[in-house]
């Protein structure tokens, strides 16, 4: 089964995206951190099983995402797994940053809670679904 890493730290956000997934057109095994220490331990951790994407929030307690993402695109472990910013930042400095450091996609999370929920399940057509990925050697 897909496996999805989800790094969101607000409850309601956090809920709506299961939501999302349970409903959506793409099964998938969400797994949650709810701050960025959380992620990193989950993904430098050895697994069988990796998560095929991480949706992950820039404003988290304890390591911000941005820190989250340049520790996952400069690690040869981890960089193969595609990194979607699923942030509430339209800031230019953020979504700059966040592609220099070679996230692969920013999606600014919609405030309507269908729109949001419409967003998630467009995210796991994509990148469960439609992208092909190179598993690591």
């Amino acid at each position: 089964m897909n496996r999805v890493l989800l790094v969101e730290d607000n409850p309601d956000d956090l809920e709506l995206a299961r939501l999302a997934f349970e409903r959506g057109e793409c099964a998938a095994a969400v797994d949650v951190a709810r701050d960025g220490a959380e992620a990193l331990e989950y993904l430098f951790t050895a697994r069988p099983d990796p998560p095929r994407v991480v949706l992950l929030d820039i404003k988290l307690p304890r390591v911000d995402g941005i820190d989250v993402l340049r520790q996952v695109k400069a690690d040869p472990r981890t960089r193969h797994i595609p990194v979607v910013m699923l942030t509430s930042s339209a800031q230019d400095r953020d979504l700059r940053a966040c592609y220099e450091l070679g996230v692969n996609s920013y999606i600014v999370k919609p405030v309507d809670m269908e729109q949001f929920m419409t967003a998630i399940n467009n995210i796991g057509v994509y990148w469960l679904g439609l992208n092909v990925t190179e598993t690591p050697s």
